[in-house]
């Protein structure tokens, strides 16, 4: 776990793991291991008793992708595409109240926010209010909230014709929530350039940094390795 959180921290190569920590060889294997059962997303959502979704927030961010994340085996999902700002994957993040993270999904680059949305609002289920940004300007969005009991917040783009009765500029405004999440998790240097090749590995490694954040009020980080350890196990 320490070479793994190391790994996650630096953003170097797998193969750059201090000899003291662990064999980067069996670093690597463990985590492709547990990511292909799925162990990084049941873990995380062992922590998810404790939310606040009166109000959800949703919101997508570009990650550049290294040269060393291209390359991964044909028939292995590699969510990546080319947008302008070159190859690039983009993650799109749903937070609660308290601007943690519910869940999320990763897609290439190319994929337009408002494109992934009806599947975060499943994700999340219900909520009170719904709140985006003018990417999300979208009727079938605000129907698909209100189907799951949300009012959109969703503010409407200059050329539209049509009024916003539900539209709150003060709930908006909390709207940096989400954006304060993405600069949480690009603090993770794994994060804030991909480096992985598989999309699966590339979500196991947003799943950790989600896990950290939501426990490290609460825990040092001792605690966070040894429940983290003790739960593999």
């Amino acid at each position: 776990m320490e070479a793994i959180l190391w790994k996650l921290r630096t953003g170097a190569p797998w193969r750059d793991i201090p000899e003291e920590l662990i064999s980067w060889k069996t670093a690597y294997n463990r985590f492709n291991r547990w990511s292909e059962n799925g162990l990084w997303q049941n873990f995380f959502f062992s922590f998810w008793s404790e939310i606040d979704t009166e109000w959800v927030f949703i919101d997508a961010s570009y990650i550049r992708c290294h040269q060393h994340a291209s390359g991964a085996r044909l028939g292995f999902d590699r969510a990546i595409g080319q947008s302008h700002g070159g190859r690039t994957t983009k993650i799109h993040l749903c937070c609660d109240a308290d601007g943690y993270p519910l869940d999320f999904k990763v897609t290439g680059g190319e994929v337009h926010d408002s494109q992934v949305a009806p599947e975060l609002i499943e994700l999340v289920g219900t909520g009170e209010y719904l709140i985006a940004d003018k990417g999300y300007d979208s009727d079938a969005i605000r129907d698909k909230a209100r189907k799951h009991k949300m009012k959109p917040i969703i503010p409407k783009r200059k050329n539209a014709k049509q009024p916003n009765p539900d539209f709150d500029s003060y709930l908006y405004k909390l709207r940096h929530l989400v954006e304060n999440m993405f600069a949480r998790l690009k603090q993770f240097r794994s994060i804030a350039t991909r480096y992985e090749k598989l999309a699966r590995n590339f979500e196991s490694m947003i799943y950790l940094a989600c896990i950290i954040i939501h426990v490290k009020v609460n825990w040092g980080h001792s605690l966070i390795i040894s429940n983290l350890t003790s739960w593999l196990k």
